[in-house]
Formats: C-alpha cells, structure tokens, sequence
C-alpha cells in the first residue's frame, strides 16, 4: 500500500509539473489552457507537500528540522539563482552591457525575491513560500491545539483576502504591477494563503489518500460547472497566488480543491492499472525543471522557432539533462538539487 501511495503521489506531481511549463508558454493558446491550469495547479502542489508534513513531537527537534528543510530547499533556491544569474550576466557582458547600475539593480532585485523577480526567475517565489509555509504550519501545530490552529488558519486566509482586496481593487491595475506595489520580501505574505492548502492536506489526509467514488464525482461536477459558468462567462475567475489574485472568498477554495481531487483520482486509478514511469522521473527532476524551463526557452528561441510542444519538450528534457548532470559531476550535487537528508545515527550492536 505504501508503495503505491507513493507512485501516484510522484506521478501526479510529474503531471502537475507538466502543467507548471505548459502554464509559462510565452505564446497565446487557442483554448483558455493556461487560465485554467493556474485555477488549481500550484494550490495542489501545497495541498500534496501538507499531505506528508509530520508535526515535531518534541520541541529540541524544531531546529534541526528547520535546518533540514532550509537545506532541502533554501539551498537549492540559491544555487540555481547563482547560476543562472551568472549565465545572464555573462551574456549582458558579452552583448556590451556594462552599466554597474544595472547590476546592482538587478541584484537588488533578485535579493528582494519573490514577485518582484520575472522572466527567467518567474518561478522562484514558490520554494520560499513553501519554505515559510512550512516553517509556519510547524510553528502552528507545535504551540496550539487542534480547534486554535483552526482559527488561526481561518484568520491567515481572512488577512490574505484583504491584501489581495488592497491590490486588485484599491491599487488596481494589472495584477503584476498591482501585487508589486505592496513589498514583501521572498513573496512571505502569500504562505497566508498558501498554509490553507497546505493544512487541508495535511488534516484531510484520509480523503486524499483514497478518493471515493462519492468524493470523485462531486469533484468532477463542481469542476465541470465552474467551467462551464466561464465559458459562459457567467464567471470570470482568476486565481493567481504569486499575485495575491484571489478573486473568491469562497470559490478559492471549492475550484482548486475540486480540480485537484478529480486530478487526483484519476492519477490514483491510473497508477493502479498502468505503468507510468515517465511521469515518476519527471517528478525526480522536478526542481531542475521548475527553476530552468523558462531559462532555457529564453537562451535557445532565439535559434530555434517551436509552438507549445517544442516549448514544453525543451522545458522539460534540457533541464533533465542538467539535472542528471548536477548530480554527476558537482560535489554535493545530490544536495544541490534538493536531497539533503538527515543521517540518522547507528545504534552500535552490543557484544
């Protein structure tokens, strides 16, 4: 049973990241893809990283477990930043830039992190969320009890409400330029908002690791309906987190839910019938992609011409490549890429 809990969880969060560089296609899709991916795709990665979350028993355990996870994935975060922001640079110095301003700008910039940073950074601001979000949850459940941790959930989704409420409405705008407007470093405020998905799947971890059939089929009304009341446009709602859109106080909850419960289900009968390894080693380079897909379209369209499927595959292959590559060749490659683990001390065998 273990082992197929794990096989659809990987290969749903392979799929998932699949929809993650399909959802960055810099080109206009014909159907309204892309809108309907950012309706529940990052939402689910939240809701499938609270499903293994394990709360700290003893309280000498926080800072090694800070420790892991700053190391699982802080670490990361800032080898790829350096990387790729040393590739940038030496291509602005070999195309003439030599402006020290810009420089120093640009690192202001990447410091500040989070929505702040676009184009080949546009992805960055997920690992610091989940990064605080987690070390939020963990404070959350380590200090309050079940009903107080609750309140506190309801209050953070409340607060994230009112500061998207400041920047769509009262800044207004684009949602970019809008969400900009209110500082924050690393995109910390948006684990306001992130911590809800996170707890439901942690506290609903029954219901996701078995979907019923009762569950699946109210999900796939719920989700049909939602699209179809915007095809229809009796509807038009917008989620996006990095943004602070949150365009429902209600609907930011029963959209991303539905959709990933029916994607979930549907991954946990799949993974039952049929072998789906390919989708597993994408989730194995996960992090390579997430942070190089949009890197690596920008460094190769300007010597290649492709549509969606040349995007997605270069998206995905070439970031896989440097993965393997990482690992192989850098010392402490495996830990670059995010599988820091804690040795567990061996019990000496008494004589």
């Amino acid at each position: 049973m273990k082992k197929k809990r794990i096989t659809w969880v990987d290969i749903t969060k392979g799929f998932l990241m699949i929809l993650v560089v399909i959802g960055h296609y810099p080109g206009e899709l014909d159907f309204p893809l892309a809108k309907y991916i950012y309706w529940f795709h990052m939402p689910a990665f939240f809701i499938l990283s609270g499903l293994f979350f394990k709360p700290v028993l003893d309280k000498k355990d926080i800072k090694p477990t800070i420790h892991k996870r700053f190391m699982q994935l802080i670490v990361p975060y800032l080898f790829f930043l350096a990387s790729i922001t040393l590739v940038r640079y030496g291509m602005e110095i070999f195309s003439g830039n030599r402006d020290l301003e810009w420089y120093l700008n640009d690192l202001w910039t990447l410091a500040i992190g989070g929505r702040f940073v676009r184009e080949a950074y546009g992805v960055f601001w997920f690992v610091t969320t989940l990064f605080f979000t987690y070390l939020l949850f963990m404070w959350l459940t380590t200090y309050f009890n079940r009903m107080k941790q609750f309140m506190i959930l309801g209050l953070f989704y409340i607060i994230a409400h009112f500061e998207s409420i400041i920047a769509m409405k009262v800044i207004g705008g684009k949602p970019s330029e809008a969400a900009q407007s209110i500082p924050m470093i690393w995109n910390i405020d948006v684990a306001l908002m992130a911590i809800v998905y996170f707890a439901i799947g942690y506290y609903f971890k029954d219901l996701w690791m078995d979907i019923s059939k009762r569950w699946m089929s109210t999900a796939v009304f719920l989700s049909a309906t939602a699209v179809l009341l915007d095809c229809f446009n009796i509807i038009d709602y917008r989620l996006s987190m990095k943004f602070l859109r949150y365009d429902h106080f209600i609907l930011d909850l029963v959209i991303p839910l539905s959709f990933t419960i029916v994607l979930v289900g549907c991954f946990q009968l799949l993974a039952a019938k049929l072998s789906l390894n390919w989708l597993q080693k994408i989730e194995n380079h996960s992090l390579s992609i997430m942070y190089l897909h949009i890197f690596a379209d920008i460094i190769l369209n300007d010597y290649f011409t492709y549509g969606l499927i040349g995007y997605t595959t270069f998206g995905i292959f070439i970031p896989i490549i440097v993965s393997i590559l990482i690992k192989k060749l850098l010392p402490n490659g495996k830990t670059l890429l995010g599988g820091f683990s804690i040795k567990k001390e061996k019990t000496p065998i008494p004589t």
